[in-house]
């Protein structure tokens, strides 16, 4: 069942997650994944693409869509890990606006990246043979918010912003491609391991831990999303729905 991820953190994980499930995995990313992820040059597949292009995710859905018959496994869905994290208050310390640059790179990749992945590979999904089960499912497409969406912080105007879409644009679109038996579902992190997050000074991280989550008290782990991506795959009622993944936290304000 080729899908199509990102080639590091979250996206990374859910690769390697799928596979141990057999999986043929198309990979979209600017950069390979890793060497020492060793991932079976069998079933996976990378195409260097800029989100931000749609020529470029054009050629990388119709190339994904020429593998799928060599492998024989039909395209089975979407998965939109690709996104980056921006930080600028909309007045800064020196009372200037939000820059527009940055607001414009924040929507065309965590937004209008994943909505041009997901609506350039529909027209192919949605023409798949049906799963042989009394659902007939097609596929799935799985968009990844934040817990932003929901407790934006200040700097994350432009973040909260394209999280948010995200969020709102699930149900709409779940409601679209019902009659082609394809779901939609949202994931909503919290704070979770990554190359960014590594980076955080001692003091945010702790301030992270112990007020942005309820329990278990820690960073979540890239294994416990890309098993939240599996069940979502496995479970055929779920649909139209943003899943919170915060371990029960919910940020106040940082003034």
């Amino acid at each position: 069942m080729p899908d199509v991820y990102r080639s590091s953190g979250l996206g990374l994980a859910t690769v390697q997650d799928l596979l141990t499930s057999n999986a043929f995995i198309a990979i979209l990313d600017r950069s390979p994944p890793p060497e020492d992820a060793n991932l079976p040059t069998s079933h996976t597949k990378f195409f260097q693409t800029d989100i931000t292009a749609v020529d470029q995710i054009q050629a990388a859905v119709d190339a994904t869509v020429v593998w799928t018959t060599e492998t024989k496994a039909p395209l089975g869905g979407v998965i939109n890990c690709a996104g980056v994290g921006t930080a600028a208050k909309i007045i800064d310390a020196q009372n200037n606006p939000h820059s527009l640059d940055l607001w414009d790179f924040a929507l065309s990749v965590n937004l209008t990246g994943s909505f041009n992945l997901s609506r350039l590979a529909l027209p192919h999904l949605i023409k798949v043979k049906p799963e042989d089960t009394p659902d007939g499912e097609r596929g799935v497409i799985i968009f990844v918010s934040s817990a932003a969406a929901f407790e934006g912080q200040p700097g994350q105007t432009a973040y909260s912003a394209t999280k948010g879409a995200l969020r709102s644009m699930t149900l709409p679109m779940a409601r679209d491609l019902a009659r082609h038996a394809v779901r939609v579902v949202t994931i909503a992190p919290g704070v979770f391991a990554s190359n960014m997050t590594a980076h955080f000074p001692g003091k945010t991280r702790k301030s992270l831990e112990n007020d942005g989550v309820v329990y278990p008290r820690r960073f979540g782990q890239p294994p416990e999303f890309a098993r939240t991506v599996r069940w979502i795959l496995d479970c055929a009622y779920v649909n139209g729905e943003t899943i919170r993944l915060s371990g029960a936290g919910r940020l106040p304000a940082k003034l």
